[in-house]
C-alpha cells in the first residue's frame, strides 16, 4: 500500500512533464503557425486579383472616356484630302514617322495627283521622291502596284470595303482600317506598335498578333468607338505612354494602369518626357485640323525646314 502510494505522486510527476511541455509547445506551435501565415496571406492580398470580364469592360471604357477629355483633338496624324492619299500615305508610314511622309507626300502628289498618273510613272522617279521614308524600293513597288490595281479592278477610285481594300499590294488589315475610318467613316480599329503596346499595358489583352488583338479590343467597346479609340490610345502612346520610358507621373489615367510605375513617377520629371504638342513641340502634321491647332498643336515644319522651338504646354 504504501510503495501503491508512493507510486502514484511519481505516476503523476512523470505524466505531469510531458503534459507541461506540450501545453508550452501548443502556443509556440500555434505562434508559429500564425506567423507562417501571415506573409503567405498578405502576398495573397497583393498578388493581383483577377478581373472579371464586367469589371475589365468597365475599365476599358473609362479609359476611353479619360482618353476623350485629354485629346478631344485626336486625328489621324497623316496629311491627306482624299482616300487615294490616305492610302498610299499609310503604305509609306511603314517603318518610319507620320512626319516624315507628311514631309516626303506633298512632292509625290503634287507629281502623281491620281492611281493612274502613279500607276504611268517611272519607278526610279518614284523611289527618289519617297526615298527619305525609308525601304523605298520595296514602297515604290507597293505603291505602284496599289495604284495599277486601283487603275484597271476599281475605275481609279479606291475601295471603301475591308474585302477590297486588303487584296491591294502592300495593304493590310491596319492599313485598310485607317482608310476605311478615316476617309469613308466606317468603324475600325488601328492596330500599330503603340496601340499593341498600351492595351497590353492596360491588360486589356495578352495578345500580341494585331488580328487578335483587333478581335479582343473590339469586343470590348460597341463598334462606334473603333476609330476615335483608336486614334485617342495612339496619341497617348506616342505623348506619355512611350515605349522605352513611359511618363507615368504626368498620365491622366495612371489610378486606372496596372502597368503604372514601369516608367517616371515623378510629376517634374515626367513632364518633361511630353512628347508633342503635350510638351510644347510641332507635331506629326503639316496641315493638321483646326481643332488640333485651337487646342495648341504646332503644325510639322517641311522638309529640310528647322522645327519652330518648344513652347511648353
Amino acid at each position: 500500500m504504501k510503495k501503491a502510494v508512493a507510486a502514484k505522486p511519481v505516476k503523476k510527476a512523470v505524466a505531469a512533464e510531458p503534459v507541461t511541455k506540450a501545453a508550452a509547445a501548443k502556443p509556440a506551435k500555434s505562434v508559429t503557425k500564425a506567423a507562417a501565415a501571415k506573409p503567405a496571406k498578405s502576398v495573397k492580398k497583393a498578388a493581383a486579383k483577377p478581373e472579371s470580364r464586367t469589371a475589365l469592360v468597365r475599365r476599358a471604357r473609362r479609359i476611353n472616356r479619360e482618353l476623350a477629355e485629354v485629346y478631344p483633338y485626336a486625328h489621324p496624324e497623316l496629311d491627306f484630302e482624299n482616300p487615294f492619299q490616305l492610302l498610299v500615305a499609310t503604305v509609306l508610314s511603314a517603318q518610319t514617322t507620320d512626319l516624315r511622309v507628311n514631309q516626303t507626300t506633298p512632292a509625290l502628289f503634287a507629281k502623281y495627283p491620281t492611281p493612274e498618273d502613279l500607276a504611268a510613272a517611272n519607278p526610279e522617279d518614284v523611289e527618289e521622291l519617297i526615298r527619305p521614308t525609308g525601304f523605298f524600293r520595296a514602297k515604290t513597288k507597293s505603291i505602284m502596284g496599289l495604284a495599277v490595281a486601283l487603275r484597271d479592278e476599281f475605275g481609279g477610285e479606291v475601295p471603301g470595303r475591308l474585302e477590297d481594300l486588303v487584296k491591294l499590294p502592300g495593304v493590310g488589315r491596319k492599313t485598310a482600317f485607317v482608310v476605311m475610318g478615316n476617309a469613308f467613316g466606317r468603324p475600325g480599329i488601328t492596330v500599330d506598335t503603340h496601340f499593341g503596346r498600351l492595351v497590353r499595358r492596360w491588360k486589356w489583352t495578352e495578345e500580341t498578333d494585331p488580328d487578335k488583338v483587333e478581335k479582343a479590343v473590339g469586343e470590348l467597346f460597341p463598334k462606334s468607338d473603333w476609330t476615335m479609340l483608336s486614334h485617342r490610345v495612339i496619341f497617348h502612346g506616342r505623348r506619355i505612354c512611350h515605349a522605352r520610358k513611359p511618363a507615368c507621373g504626368a498620365c491622366p489615367i495612371a489610378p486606372l494602369c496596372p502597368a503604372y510605375g514601369e516608367g517616371e513617377t515623378d510629376p517634374e520629371k515626367a513632364k518633361k518626357l511630353l512628347k508633342y504638342e503635350k510638351g510644347g513641340f510641332p507635331g506629326q502634321r503639316l496641315k493638321p485640323p483646326q481643332s488640333y491647332l485651337d487646342a495648341g498643336g504646332v503644325p510639322a515644319p517641311p522638309l529640310g525646314a528647322p522645327a519652330p522651338p518648344a513652347t511648353g504646354e
